[in-house]
C-alpha cells in the first residue's frame, strides 16, 4: 500500500509591478505588430501570381520493370493506357 505525503500549498511570490508592466507592454507592441504585418499582407497580395508554365515537348515514357504495371504508357507523367503483350521497346 502506498502513502502519500500531504501538499503543501504556499502563495506565489508577488510579482514586481515593474515587470509586469513591462511583459504587458510588449504584448501589446507584439500583437500591433502582427496586425499592421497581416493588413500589408492583404495590401501587398499575400497570394503570388501564379507564373506561367514554360511550354515543352510532350514527353513519352514507357514502362515494363519489376514492380512497375506490365506494359504502362506515360504521356508527360501521366497514364494514358497499357501496351498489350510487349514487355519492351
Amino acid at each position: 500500500m502506498q502513502t502519500f505525503e500531504s501538499i503543501r500549498w504556499r502563495a506565489a511570490a508577488p510579482r514586481h509591478p515593474l515587470q509586469e508592466t513591462s511583459r504587458r507592454l510588449a504584448a501589446a507592441m507584439l500583437r500591433a505588430a502582427s496586425a499592421a504585418l497581416a493588413r500589408l499582407a492583404l495590401h501587398v497580395g499575400a497570394v503570388p501570381a501564379a507564373r506561367p508554365v514554360p511550354r515543352r515537348d510532350p514527353q513519352l515514357e514507357f514502362y515494363a520493370e519489376a514492380g512497375a504495371p506490365e506494359g504502362a504508357l506515360y504521356l508527360d507523367g501521366e497514364l494514358v493506357g497499357w501496351v498489350a503483350g510487349v514487355r519492351r521497346l
